[in-house]
């Protein structure tokens, strides 16, 4: 963190975990923000912050949380004051609203989910539809992992093409089983992230959400030392490790508060409003 007087200039915020809190047991979030959170967030703003949305999410799953939250941009030396949204732990960056794709890191899964399904071979496989606001399925989630039209598509079809993420989920499986997979397979070609259950998330080597805002401060003309991180996962390792600041939600494991400079309340205890008040209260 910056010396005395540092102020964040930008601050990154993870989706669940962090402004969403979890529904009890289901591996979904409740699609609403804690009023707190909500006046945190709109302070920071009025003072000039710039407000970025950090999320494993497909970017059409997190424009609704932007709506809750009444985010506005921030004038940028470009002119363009649309809000900056970091999507699929930062293979996708977009401008909003109106909603659009400027930046896409892709690449070939075809390997990485080969290798997958010979250790989980009942394992659930999605690819976002890039030109829609779903996924391509290989067979249907659990009702609330995953946000727009599914669509059942044959596997092969589905990365025949590159793509900019891939997930894996096995509801038989565990997080412990999907980490102790991915660090014995090594997924040559990609880089992954295991979430909070047996989801695994594939990714372009190199890419992750501090990359991604690290295209987003080049744009704004900021530094990662301009930037404060709140994130509660282990897709926000790189994220918190990169900022000025960065911050692990309380419930967070430890690998996550590891690679965080603070570790503020839990998500129902509002720890993202907590930190934000810290240096806007």
């Amino acid at each position: 963190m910056g010396g005395p007087g540092w102020r964040p200039r930008l601050v990154a915020l993870d989706i669940d975990g962090t402004l969403l809190r979890w529904v009890d047991g289901s591996g979904t979030p409740h699609e609403e923000v804690s009023p707190a959170v909500v006046a945190a967030i709109g302070r920071a703003m009025d003072a000039g912050a710039h407000v970025v949305l950090s999320s494993g999410r497909s970017v059409h799953a997190m424009t609704p949380v932007a709506d809750l939250l009444t985010l506005r941009g921030q004038q940028t030396p470009s002119g363009d004051d649309r809000l900056w949204i970091v999507a699929s732990n930062g293979a996708v960056l977009s401008r909003y609203a109106p909603l659009e794709v400027v930046h896409e890191e892709t690449f070939d899964a075809r390997d990485a989910v080969r290798s997958v399904l010979e250790q989980h071979p009942t394992a659930l496989i999605a690819v976002e539809d890039r030109g829609g606001r779903g996924y391509h399925v290989s067979r249907p989630f659990p009702d609330g992992e995953l946000d727009g039209e599914l669509v059942v598509t044959d596997l092969e079809q589905m990365v025949a093409q590159p793509v900019s993420r891939v997930i894996v989920r096995d509801p038989d499986a565990t997080a412990d089983d999907f980490v102790e997979m991915a660090g014995r397979l090594g997924l040559q070609g990609t880089d992954y992230v295991v979430g909070w259950t047996a989801w695994l998330d594939l990714t372009p080597v190199g890419v992750s959400k501090a990359s991604g805002l690290a295209h987003v401060c080049a744009d704004l003309g900021l530094e990662a030392a301009d930037v404060l991180a709140i994130g509660d996962g282990r897709n926000d390792v790189e994220m918190l490790a990169w900022a000025g600041r960065g911050v692990a939600m309380g419930q967070a494991v430890q690998v996550v508060r590891d690679a965080a400079d603070a570790v503020t309340g839990t998500v129902d205890d509002d720890g993202a409003a907590v930190e934000i008040d810290r240096w806007f209260g």
